[in-house]
């Protein structure tokens, strides 16, 4: 029992020193770009890989997880005659949920591994040691153009997530849920996409801040609608 006790205990404070590192290495690396030199080309360059270059697998995949989300919540809530909430589940769980998700994860599979591995290369290849003897400090140089990037681009790239997987939830049902084709010749479909001034999700901060843009799309059987202004539900 003390054994076993003992090995829990020590796993604990191993993640516990790794967590304490993890936060050391990115204090060191904020830290490192309130003095000069700077490097905003680096900076460009990585907002450009990180943030232009993930541009289309990340609208691709919340695409077609808006679209999956809407034709499966469609299966469900026809049981009890209540297609009317899909529009909210789909944009509910994509701009709460989803977005943030699918951004990060794709984010972190295409551009981390990249980054680990090109990284790994020059310490393995001392590029590193280079940097260190030419008096180039290797956290300001290597590490915090591609923190400020990431920091930067990756709330942009959870924005056009939540944008292109609402529409792929009003493609689906407007093509094939047939939501244009409802009865009186129309059907209100509305979704709600909240750009909220200084957080982009709910519960971000604390503070009080007016909702920016919230749009609700009324469609009718002659095509879409007007954008009008609602609250945040």
């Amino acid at each position: 029992m003390i054994g076993f006790l003992a090995s829990v205990g020590a796993a604990f404070l191993t993640f516990l020193e790794g967590v304490g590192r993890l936060a050391l290495f990115a204090g060191r690396a904020l830290a490192a770009g309130f003095t000069p030199p700077y490097y905003p080309r680096l900076i460009l360059r990585q907002i450009v890989y990180i943030g232009y270059f993930s541009l289309p697998v990340v609208g691709l995949t919340a695409l077609f997880t808006g679209m999956v989300l809407a034709l499966q919540s469609y299966t469900g809530f026809s049981r009890f005659n209540a297609e009317g909430a899909v529009a909210t589940v789909v944009v509910l769980s994509v701009t709460r949920e989803l977005g943030p998700v699918i951004a990060g994860l794709m984010v972190a599979g295409r551009v981390g591994a990249a980054m680990a591995a090109e990284i790994g290369t020059m310490r393995v290849t001392e590029q590193i040691d280079a940097l260190t003897t030419l008096s180039t400090d290797p956290l300001r140089y290597l590490v915090l153009p591609r923190l400020l990037a990431g920091l930067l681009t990756l709330p942009a790239l959870v924005l056009v997530a939540d944008i292109i997987g609402v529409f792929g939830g009003f493609i689906v049902g407007s093509y094939k849920l047939s939501f244009l084709a409802a009865q009186r010749g129309s059907l209100r479909v509305s979704s709600t996409v909240c750009w909220k001034v200084g957080r982009f999700w709910k519960g971000a901060g604390p503070m009080s801040i007016p909702e920016a843009t919230v749009d609700r799309l009324r469609s009718k059987h002659s095509g879409v609608g007007v954008l009008s202004h609602s609250p945040w539900p």
